[in-house]
């Protein structure tokens, strides 16, 4: 949360103290091969210069997904991303000055899509890599820990990960963040074997360029193979 409660002024449009609902949101990229979340400093109030999750209240005639979008935006600059719900975190001493429940989103982003700007009550918005997250106001590290554990379960039953790669990318980079979203080490020959084998690659007439080492052939993720191949009864579980 970024908003001020202590300021007044700040609270116009805001909710009252029987609508003490806020969101918070867990954006993740990869880049250069290295999972990270999108973190946001707080430029006032009781937080003032700490880190957190990008988010704040919601309006008192607004949705909770409506909310999201705004928040993020003001905040980072970030538009048009597909949010998804994770849960209400409502611990009594959360927050504070009073009793606060707040919604957690997550995102999966590709970086080089997006410019961060720091904006609203954000004095600075930047990436962190996930195993050098600072400690975050309220209970932020407790929602980035879930966020992160959905996403381990989702990545091994969905094809979500290639949301955050470019659009073409080679196999080591596909393991590389695999890699690092799970937390473990794979063996190269046997990741190759069995991301061929579902057959969602698409093998392109091409090689990476301006590399010092031998280019990789790239592939790209074939989106309609996938929903052709689900709605056979493919399932994919890795």
């Amino acid at each position: 949360m970024v908003k001020n409660v202590e300021n007044d002024s700040a609270l116009k449009n805001e909710p009252t103290a029987m609508n003490a609902i806020t969101i918070d949101c867990v954006i993740f990229g990869f880049d250069k091969g290295s999972l990270e979340v999108l973190l946001v400093q707080h430029g006032e109030g009781i937080s003032k210069g700490k880190w957190g999750l990008p988010g704040g209240w919601i309006y008192k005639k607004e949705s909770t997904d409506n909310a999201a979008h705004r928040l993020l935006n003001e905040l980072t600059g970030l538009d048009n991303i597909y949010l998804e719900q994770l849960k209400a975190f409502g611990d009594p001493d959360r927050f504070p000055l009073r009793r606060v429940i707040t919604i957690g989103y997550y995102a999966l982003v590709k970086r080089e899509d997006y410019n961060i700007k720091a904006g609203f009550t954000a004095s600075d918005a930047k990436w962190y890599k996930i195993n050098s997250i600072p400690d975050l106001i309220y209970d932020h590290n407790e929602i980035l820990s879930y966020s992160l554990q959905h996403l381990r379960n989702r990545v091994r039953q969905a094809p979500i990960g290639f949301n955050l790669l470019p659009e073409k990318f080679t196999l080591l980079q596909l393991m590389h963040l695999y890699e690092e979203v799970l937390g473990i080490e794979m063996d190269k020959s046997n990741f190759r074997r069995k991301i061929l084998h579902m057959k969602l690659l698409v093998a392109l007439d091409e090689k990476q360029q301006d590399v010092s080492h031998r280019a990789a052939k790239l592939y790209q993720f074939d989106s309609a193979i996938y929903k052709k191949l689900t709605e056979k009864g493919f399932n994919f579980e890795f």
